[in-house]
């Protein structure tokens, strides 16, 4: 049945005929070459039945081979390699074929002869590569011809020849339309005065302007900077290089990346570009191990992070998903979403609250996902020390009731979304949170033997995240500022939205991984390395630049003082918590500390009862008797305010 791919359609058809003449013509041209007059004669009466029999065999090497998988306008190297291949797998089979001949069962002489094998080899080689190559050639002149006859716009290509060469093929397969790459600028010193598919490496990036004043003066009036990947890097200044292509006027945009869009396109330049460390490389084929024919549930769908999860999850091929979300307009928004998508994935919203446990267990209980991932939460720091009793009721009983329904369905594996502001918390939402990892961990540690792992994954700030501060900055920009930070020293770990869920699937895979060491037997704590922290008036005044203005003359800086539950530096992982290696690039792990279960149980009994009281000091009280070096809110908030005053005073 694999041999039957390759005959669906004329085109495909159309090859297979082709390559099957060019192997005749191949053999008869060697036969000529080698053989003249009696020989020749003496050969021809068999050859005439070979021929149509080896041309058969040619078809069934060329299929196997996947010579009919490859479009001929995007032959390449590993093309050529498999008619390579499948050419050398027809001439040895000539030589053993013409061993067999020459054998006293049959005619005592040899047939072919090596010469003529030798020629043949080479004879085939030319008459299959050389058509796909030249086919290519014939739709690459055709492309600059069509760009040429539609007025294409003329583009620079920023970046090192690896990245470049991406754009440069892109525009000769057609992907990349109404813009012409004229030149490219690269950083790499022995990239210069090159060539790469037939545009010209003029310079590095500090002779933009040079080069561009150069191309007008040829008639080539550059419209568009095309940027890589490699020209954001920090090393390379991508600050001051948009600095530069505001000051000429011209558009830029940047080359996106695969697993943002799965194609080639081009796409705005956002600050987030330019923001962070390298984004972290992630294993898809894992990822897609780990979700790839299994149903999974995902809370808090509707969010940002949910509603990415669960882009990701239909991505990786998941049999099934069901999207819960308490707020309908969400709900909608991201199953609209996803339907965008085309996904094989089937697909279904509900409409509920992780607060009740009826209907939480109901919805699992039919559905019987086998992974189940928990975003549901409120995450604003200054609402939840005000309405402190929602943050307790969404994130600590909303997650031991998804926890436990969970375990109660047979899922593989419940996955909750926590914070970096679990650690040390001194915030309403840090200790929520790390109360609802402890109790999935002492879950998790007593069902050591059952079916179901709990699992937490710790999240830095999330840029693009509902509420996150890059979308804040950029409104008070867009507004002409003031731009407000609550202390000049406060530092942020950042991780893009994508990262953060790739994280999520991540872990996943890797607490379900059989056979793990006894060191990773415990590990149910997982953090994405997200490099050095960043500083928040850095954050702020980096942006004000790239958006052309200066900060404290165009734009003011505010410092407004500490809010209640915030904190100057996040922490990662807990002292008592040891770090872990678990063999997975920017994937740090931990085996997490926690009371035993029933104390978990009995704590959450003390939450309860001091809640129905509106008691906030005892809910704390019982959250702190687990989550130890929690330090209460208040006497943070004025030992930093203090702090914050004096550091406002003297700027």
């Amino acid at each position: 049945m694999k041999l039957l791919g390759p005959f669906r359609n004329i085109r495909q058809l159309t090859v297979i005929g082709h390559d099957a003449v060019m192997t005749c013509l191949a053999v008869l041209a060697s036969f000529y070459v080698r053989f003249e007059g009696e020989g020749l004669d003496q050969r021809w009466p068999m050859l005439v039945v070979f021929l149509p029999l080896f041309a058969f065999y040619a078809t069934i090497v060329y299929s196997f081979l996947s010579l009919y998988r490859a479009k001929w306008r995007f032959a390449s190297l590993p093309d050529l390699f498999n008619i390579f291949r499948a050419v050398s797998v027809l001439a040895i089979s000539l030589l053993v074929l013409d061993y067999v001949v020459a054998s006293s069962a049959f005619y005592n002489q040899f047939y072919f002869g090596k010469i003529t094998i030798f020629l043949y080899w080479v004879f085939q080689m030319f008459l299959l590569g050389g058509p796909r190559i030249i086919y290519r050639y014939y739709r690459y002149l055709r492309t600059r011809h069509g760009a040429e006859m539609e007025h294409a716009v003329p583009a620079l290509v920023l970046g090192r020849a690896h990245d470049a060469e991406v754009v440069v093929r892109a525009f000769e397969s057609g992907a990349l339309k109404k813009l012409r790459p004229v030149a490219i600028l690269s950083p790499n010193a022995s990239d210069l005065d090159q060539s790469l598919r037939g545009v010209p490496v003029l310079g590095d990036f500090d002779q933009l302007e040079a080069v561009v004043a150069d191309l007008e003066e040829r008639g080539l009036r550059v419209g568009r900077l095309i940027v890589t990947p490699s020209a954001l890097a920090p090393e390379a200044a991508p600050d001051t290089l948009l600095a530069r292509a505001r000051r000429l006027g011209l558009p830029i945009s940047r080359m996106q990346t695969l697993d943002e869009g799965g194609a080639f396109r081009l796409a705005p330049i956002d600050v987030e570009d330019l923001l962070l460390r390298p984004s972290v490389a992630i294993d898809y084929r894992r990822l897609e191990a780990a979700v790839g024919g299994c149903r999974v549930l995902v809370t808090g769908g509707g969010g940002s992070i949910g509603a990415e999860i669960c882009e990701r999850v239909v991505t990786h091929r998941a049999s099934h998903l069901m999207v819960v979300e308490n707020a309908e307009p969400a709900l909608y928004a991201v199953l609209q979403r996803l339907e965008t998508l085309d996904p094989d994935t089937c697909v279904e919203g509900r409409i509920g609250d992780v607060r009740e446990r009826a209907r939480i267990d109901r919805l699992m209980a039919e559905f019987k996902p086998d992974l189940v991932f928990h975003a549901a939460a409120l995450k604003h720091v200054p609402y939840l020390e005000t309405d402190w009793i929602e943050g307790v009721k969404t994130n600590i009983l909303g997650s031991i009731n998804v926890a436990e329904a969970a375990v109660a369905c047979g899922a593989k594996a419940m996955v909750m979304i926590s914070t970096d502001k679990a650690i040390e918390p001194v915030s309403v939402l840090g200790a929520t949170k790390r109360f609802a990892e402890m109790y999935c961990q002492a879950l998790d540690a007593e069902l050591a033997s059952g079916p179901t792992r709990l699992i937490a994954v710790r999240f830095g700030n999330v840029l693009g995240s509902n509420g996150s501060v890059v979308p804040k900055f950029k409104a008070q920009i867009a507004a002409g500022g003031p731009i407000t930070i609550t202390h000049p020293d406060m530092v942020r770990y950042f991780m893009t939205i994508r990262e953060a869920c790739n994280l999520v699937v991540t872990a996943a895979s890797h607490a379900l991984a059989p056979h793990r060491s006894s060191e990773q037997e415990r590990i149910s704590v997982y953090v994405l390395n997200m490099g050095q922290p960043v500083k928040i008036l850095d954050l702020a005044e980096r942006m004000v630049r790239l958006s052309g203005l200066e900060p404290g003359r165009d734009i003011d800086i505010v410092v407004t003082g500490v809010r209640p539950g915030e904190r100057l530096n996040e922490i990662l992982f807990a002292r008592e918590e040891p770090a872990s290696d678990i063999g997975i690039p920017g994937v740090v792990a931990a085996r997490p500390v926690f009371p035993p279960l029933a104390e978990m149980k009995r704590l959450v009994a003390e939450v309860e009862a001091a809640m129905a009281a509106e008691n906030r000091g005892a809910v704390f009280a019982a959250v702190g008797r687990a989550v130890t070096d929690f330090e209460p809110d208040a006497a943070v908030s004025a030992r930093i305010a203090g702090t914050v005053s004096v550091a406002a005073s003297g700027r």
